[in-house]
């Protein structure tokens, strides 16, 4: 069943590898070297907030992993919140993509084909943006934009998903779709937080049979 797919990442021509700036340097144009530096404290910032968590982290724990200093840390972000809220942003965008990009989950082999590279490119998100995905899943951002941002991220999938749902002539109501999410969900993060002794491709395609037949009413193979 494997197949190969492309990321939103790769297939968007929107998204500036340079990431989104904090308030600081919103208002300027960054150059490459600018862009750099940017690239590296979101990058530094997204490793610590794995490693710490959001409210353990500190702008020194980013800096120190950034190897950069302070400064150069607030020529770019206000603090740790602001930050975050550029890596919700990005994660966002992200989610954003996938949703838009799922297309029809017919009941044949080009409908297992679709689920299990929005499947697949749902896991390469979840492993990128871990960090933020669980401090929104876990309510542990106070800032309300940035929670605002999870909000509509996973919204956007799940009104993705339903739609495919109703397609295909299943169920896709509120209470299915939930539940669906909520178990790509933890897939995603036992797939990338814990070290399991399984082949990732064979997890994936058992996963995406398991979708496919309990939520979108694909028979049963005899």
């Amino acid at each position: 069943m494997s197949e190969a797919y492309t990321s939103p990442r790769k297939r968007s021509a929107r998204r500036d590898v340079a990431g989104v700036p904090g308030a600081p340097a919103s208002a300027r144009e960054l150059r490459a070297q600018g862009r750099k530096t940017l690239r590296k404290l979101l990058d530094a910032g997204m490793r610590v907030f794995g490693e710490r968590g959001v409210q353990a982290a500190r702008v020194d724990d980013i800096v120190r992993a950034a190897r950069t200093s302070h400064g150069t840390f607030y020529l770019y972000f206000a603090n740790k919140e602001d930050l975050l809220r550029a890596l919700a942003v990005e994660c966002g965008d992200e989610m954003q993509l996938l949703a838009d990009g799922l297309g029809a989950i017919t009941l044949d082999d080009e409908g297992v084909v679709e689920l299990r590279r929005f499947l697949a490119a749902f896991v390469t998100t979840y492993r990128r943006y871990g960090p933020v995905i669980r401090a929104w899943m876990e309510g542990d951002i106070s800032d309300r934009e940035t929670s605002a941002r999870g909000v509509a991220a996973f919204t956007a999938i799940a009104n993705a998903l339903g739609r495919r749902m109703h397609e295909a002539g299943a169920r896709g109501d509120e209470v299915t779709v939930a539940a669906l999410m909520a178990m790509i969900e933890r897939f995603a993060y036992f797939r990338t937080s814990r070290r399991l002794d399984l082949d990732p491709e064979s997890l994936l395609d058992t996963l995406t049979l398991v979708v496919y037949r309990g939520f979108f009413g694909a028979p049963v193979a005899a």
